[in-house]
């Protein structure tokens, strides 16, 4: 299972694609984007995700009970359109920032919220979409964004199991197969109890599809879990300086925080490797740390082998353990010191 963005290849056997969501951690300074951005490429992410809406493509302005936050979030008060004018990222700033990015190495794409947005994004030729987790229901703007021919990647975070299939379908209704999934927890900050990380192996099994993880998690954790489990996308929000502020502050991660959880990630395909019984050339050489039969005492010639003389012990430089009962009972072909590893040649 593979997937490509640009040149960028996704899943079998290739790294796995590590994700920075800028999201509205720019908190409206364009500067502060750009700060970002430069330093999410020195903590060794593969792209920059952005968001494409405004508030009026997401909700209207009406503060009636229908569109007030509640329910513990880290939002809690606000309406839901003062929430998106505080956290859009504005439209005139995303061609630089794609400029900027791709300048840097970064692969630049970003999840549109409405057609609008799906039609700035394709003047800016950016070369995946992203399906945001509150957004997995609309069929007609999946169907929009799949009729594009992009790579599209999905978060599942709110969807259920049928759901997911019917934005896989939508996709492949307008001929475009190139789909990721992403195992996500739409919960800020989302507790380890809650994430269900094994459903990432089940995942791959029923969709045959590269699956990722769409992390809002506090700490890299569940991200490192997630690779050992299969996962090919780690996505995470990012930002500077938490003491920022912001609405995604609380769980995004820092600069060195971020760079950590690559390195572990790194570390973790290194070790997971492939499917392997073979041994390497350090394991042959510690391989002599084995066991195997020696001479713990003096053997004369014609003396049989016996369990007080001859014993299985480290290092490996005799015959194997296994031959311990044929050699057991034979007789010595010659004398045989004490510390002598037991080879065929020395029984009669």
């Amino acid at each position: 299972m593979e997937l490509k963005i640009g040149k960028t290849k996704i899943g079998s056997s290739n790294k796995v694609f590590v994700i920075a969501e800028l999201s509205c951690n720019h908190l409206n300074k364009y500067d502060l984007a750009v700060k970002t951005i430069k330093a999410m490429k020195e903590a060794g992410a593969d792209a920059v995700k952005i968001q494409t809406y405004t508030p009026d493509t997401l909700t209207i302005n009406h503060r009636n009970k229908y569109f007030k936050i509640k329910g513990g979030t880290l939002w809690d008060g606000k309406t839901l359109y003062q929430l998106y004018k505080e956290a859009y990222t504005p439209w005139e700033w995303q061609p630089k920032l794609k400029k900027y990015a791709e300048s840097l190495g970064l692969i630049c794409f970003s999840s549109p919220f409405d057609k609008t947005a799906v039609d700035f994004l394709e003047k800016l030729k950016v070369p995946a979409y992203k399906i945001a987790s509150f957004e997995i229901t609309d069929i007609p703007l999946i169907e929009y964004v799949a009729s594009k021919k992009k790579p599209i990647i999905i978060s599942t975070g709110v969807a259920k199991l049928d759901e997911i299939y019917g934005a896989i379908n939508a996709c492949k209704k307008m001929g475009n197969n190139k789909i990721a999934l992403l195992k996500c927890t739409s919960s800020y900050p989302a507790p380890y109890e809650e994430m269900n990380l094994n459903t990432i192996c089940d995942m791959v099994k029923k969709f045959k599809r590269v699956v990722g993880l769409s992390d809002h998690s506090l700490g890299s954790s569940a991200a490192i879990a997630s690779v050992a489990l299969g996962a090919k996308i780690i996505e995470k929000h990012f930002i500077l300086n938490r003491k920022l502020g912001g609405p995604d502050a609380a769980f995004s991660m820092e600069p060195a925080e971020f760079k950590k959880m690559v390195d572990s990630i790194r570390e973790a395909e290194k070790a997971l490797g492939k499917v392997e019984y073979k041994l390497s050339a350090k394991t042959k050489k510690s391989r002599i740390f084995s066991r195997s039969l020696f001479a713990v005492s003096d053997i004369k010639k014609d003396e049989l082998f016996t369990e007080e003389n001859t014993r299985s012990i480290r290092p490996h430089y005799g015959l194997e353990p296994k031959y311990l009962p044929k050699v057991l009972g034979k007789k010595a072909g010659r004398n045989i010191l004490k510390g002598t590893p037991i080879s065929w040649k020395l029984i009669k």
